[in-house]
């Protein structure tokens, strides 16, 4: 088969691999779609730690099962369609007892520590594929894996109806993160750099658009959500609550950045500070909030680019342009 490989940090190509085969307890899933995301730009860079080489990425997909295991759980068939949870929890440490998963001590993922979708074809287990109703196009099924880490944040935060959120960022996940907060019945404000992003974050309903935090200097805001990962941009988002405030630190910074807060002022005013770490029991939602038009996609779904042309699509997702960039590996353009 065909598949986009990094061979070592900063070397990539799409090249041939073996076809896989299912795991007595998986299935095979030919991709329809698969999404880039920031961890891909890490991983390609050799900035994601967990990631072997060399390596298939893509964990953002969806397909239609090819073959399956001997022993796969549940009533998979070749044929169904499928979106795919990329998680490989191990099921014994600590943390997954404690129903904690998404910490597990022996943390794993589809396209991040094992060959992932940025391919025609990708072993997975069975228990991680969720059946996608007809009516959902394989681009928006690769389009809830980014959706349910959405879900996974809203909850670490909270919402209660009329809350003021500040926004920081509006790509992908900044979009997601805006539409979930308002349909929980907050008003959202968003910020970012790139004013073609805040044109559909208008669209969207947000009740107001920035390119810069200072420009908020005179509002404060019960909580905040940082989607950038940038020290800077998670300090503003800080600044900007009101006492008694949430923060909610999103985004994926460096391993060895630092950000500069006042503890007196955490501690004065009770500032909450929480993080959310990929997906938790979320997965389902989100293909949920996506087959019934809860969330809106189309606005999102800006490109899609053959498998021969994921070196492109990686450029693209560097330079910040469209929203969310798609590998379509049927595709011919």
């Amino acid at each position: 088969m065909r598949a986009a490989i990094i061979t070592e940090p900063g070397s990539l190509a799409v090249g041939d691999r073996p076809d896989p085969r299912p795991a007595s307890d998986g299935v095979v899933v030919r991709v329809g779609a698969c999404g880039i995301c920031g961890t891909d730009l890490h991983i390609a860079d050799g900035e994601f730690p967990p990631s072997p080489y060399p390596l298939v990425p893509g964990h953002e997909f969806a397909g239609t099962v090819t073959a399956v295991g001997d022993h796969a759980p549940g009533d998979l068939r070749p044929g169904d369609r499928v979106a795919v949870d990329p998680s490989l929890f191990c099921g014994y440490c600590g943390y997954c007892r404690a129903g904690r998963g998404n910490l597990c001590a022996h943390w794993g993922a589809i396209g991040d520590t094992v060959d992932g979708a940025f391919a025609e074809y990708v072993a997975v287990p069975a228990a991680n594929c969720h059946r996608m109703p007809d009516s959902m196009s394989m681009r928006e099924g690769a389009l809830a894996e980014p959706l349910s880490c959405a879900v996974h944040g809203v909850r670490r935060i909270g919402v209660e109806v009329g809350e003021r959120f500040l926004v920081v960022g509006a790509g992908t996940m900044g979009l997601l993160l805006q539409q979930l907060l308002q349909r929980s019945g907050a008003r959202v404000t968003v910020v970012d750099r790139n004013t073609r992003r805040l044109a559909i974050a208008a669209d969207l309903g947000a009740h107001a658009t920035a390119t810069d935090t200072a420009d908020l200097a005179d509002e404060r805001f019960d909580a905040a959500v940082d989607v950038t990962g940038a020290p800077q941009a998670i300090e503003a988002a800080f600044t900007s609550l009101r006492r008694g405030g949430r923060l909610l630190v999103f985004g994926v910074a460096d391993a060895e950045a630092r950000v500069s807060l006042s503890p007196f002022r955490v501690y004065n005013d009770e500032v909450t500070i929480v993080g959310s770490m990929a997906v938790l029991n979320s997965f389902g939602a989100a293909v949920d909030l996506i087959s019934t038009g809860a969330v809106e996609t189309a606005p999102l779904l800006t490109d899609a680019l053959s498998l021969e042309k994921f070196p492109e699509a990686l450029s693209m997702m560097r330079s910040g342009a469209g929203v969310k960039i798609q590998v379509v590996p049927d595709a011919t353009a």
